[in-house]
């Protein structure tokens, strides 16, 4: 029979080798995990980016394809609308008595 403190030494020893092994294939699948997570969000921001631009681009197009407006011309054409709708209002007045 072995000696029980060297058979003791033993189970102690394979039990550190096991939970060694175990560790490094756990710290190993960690990183690995990390890794493609990393990578995983490395390609949404790129992606993200991308559209972001798409889309300016697309809005910037738009602004320079039409025409500008004139504001001024804008401006006149609602101050004439205003005194047309304050003429209209008055003449409503005018006639119901309020």
């Amino acid at each position: 029979m072995v000696n029980p403190i060297l058979h003791a030494f033993f189970v102690g020893r394979a039990t550190a080798e096991v939970l060694t092994d175990r560790l490094e294939d756990a710290l190993t699948d960690f990183l690995s995990a990390l890794g493609k997570f990393d990578a995983e969000q490395r390609e949404k921001l790129r992606q993200f980016t991308e559209e972001v631009m798409a889309k300016t681009q697309q809005q910037e197009a738009t602004v320079t394809t039409a025409p500008p407006a004139d504001l001024q011309e804008t401006l006149d054409n609602l101050r004439a609308e205003i005194a047309q709708l304050k003429a209209e209002l008055q003449q409503y007045r005018t006639q119901h008595g309020n």
